[in-house]
């Protein structure tokens, strides 16, 4: 059996990144070019379409694809796509750019030219509209909101040449792939159907469990790690690297699954960022994506399986990937093992609920974790960071105190 299509009418990957001579000539006069700066969340979209993951887009959206994206999940030209992908400036740039103008995108935090657009558009949104439909809230303390909220003024849209990926592959070595390279290395294993395991935190007893199912019925997983930008108090993808590795060693069968990263920040868009994973997941190979209890989620802005039940409401020929729909998992003293509502007859007393923010604050206020929360290879590299950020805290007071 064939890996599944990438998304798309074409059902061919659509990377947008120049190689060889063509590069090097769009990297010199990228040069002459106005400058358009993006945010990271920008810079990441770029880059996903540079390596494919985001085919079939050719560049960021206009404004019939943004309205057509916020209102039904569907491109002008019934592309189904879940989340808008656009680019923003201040009103000032935009008057000063003429449609048909080709402008230097840079990532505005290292002043790199990540790529060159052809402006076809310039259009303004309902910020607050967006944030209604994508995020289900207006609310500026929701993380994805307040982004969406700070862009600037005017959206410019048009097709993109890329041209870097920019700090991914020297920082994130052996970690970071592009969907091609995926995909060589899935048919190289011999897996047709593959399920993604999304993840930006370190893995705990419950990911172990899902990932598990996962591998029953699939011929491997994909343990995908977010590698852009994380919440105030999120795990650095080096340190989850070496957790999620120390558990693969010691806990699964060898050849069961593979671990690759992707550059994209978060949205935390819940139900509909589900969506946006099972697309470009799709795009690397991957057959099935797994999604547990609120996935992608922040707070409590979206119902516990929100994320799962967005999969029935959409076209059933929207996407050729399936979600693998897990319902809430725990250890269950009990049961004396890894349990799910499904399986588990036993009340709240005899369970152990288990999540990543719960273990990162145990972990960060010093509390000791209960021996089923996660695996103890595990528990040690977690502790040594934060006991690491502990000492960087003492210093800086310290600093502070002899007014350093």
């Amino acid at each position: 059996m064939a890996l599944v299509s990438p998304h798309g009418k074409e059902r061919v990957l659509k990377p947008l990144l120049l190689e060889g001579e063509a590069l090097l000539e769009e990297k010199k006069r990228a040069k002459t070019l106005t400058q358009v700066r993006m945010s990271s969340r920008e810079t990441g979209d770029l880059i996903m379409m540079g390596i494919g993951g985001f085919t079939p887009l050719e560049g960021f959206m206009g404004y019939d694809d943004w309205k057509g994206v916020c209102d039904e999940m569907t491109m002008a030209d019934g592309t189904f796509w879940p989340i808008p992908i656009t680019l923003s400036t201040t009103k000032g740039q935009a008057d000063s750019i003429k449609i048909g103008e080709d402008v230097a995108l840079v990532d505005e935090e290292t002043g790199e030219i990540m790529g060159v657009m052809t402006v076809r558009e310039k259009y303004t949104i309902d910020k607050e509209y967006e944030c209604k439909q994508i995020f289900k809230t207006t609310d500026l303390e929701h993380p994805g909101v307040a982004k969406v909220m700070s862009q600037g003024e005017v959206n410019l849209a048009g097709p993109v040449k890329v041209l870097s990926e920019g700090k991914f592959p020297a920082e994130f070595k052996g970690i970071y792939m592009r969907p091609a390279e995926t995909r060589n290395a899935f048919e190289e294993k011999g897996w047709s159907t593959v399920a993604a395991f999304q993840t930006r935190n370190p893995m705990h007893r419950s990911h172990e469990y899902l990932t598990k199912i996962a591998i029953e019925i699939c011929d491997g997983v994909f343990i995908h790690m977010l590698l852009g930008k994380l919440k105030p108090g999120d795990v650095p993808a080096d340190v989850r690297m070496k957790a999620i590795n120390a558990l693969i060693e010691n806990y699964y069968v060898k050849d069961t699954i593979m671990i690759g990263g992707y550059p994209l920040d978060m949205r935390y868009a819940g139900p509909r960022e589900a969506l946006l994973h099972a697309v470009f997941r799709q795009n690397y190979g991957c057959s099935h994506l797994i999604v547990g209890r609120d996935h992608a989620g922040v707070g409590d802005y979206y119902g516990p399986f929100d994320a799962q039940k967005i999969f029935d409401e959409i076209p059933k020929d929207a996407l050729e990937i399936k979600p693998l729909k897990i319902d809430w998992t725990f250890y269950c003293y009990k049961c004396d093992g890894m349990a799910s509502m499904k399986t588990c007859p036993h009340g709240k007393e005899d369970r152990l609920i288990l999540s990543g923010t719960k273990l990162r604050k145990m972990l960060s206020d010093g509390e000791e974790v209960p021996e089923k929360f996660s695996r103890p290879e595990v528990l040690k590299i977690l502790r040594e960071y934060y006991e690491s950020l502990s000492d960087k805290v003492e210093i800086k007071l310290h600093k502070y105190a002899e007014g350093g």
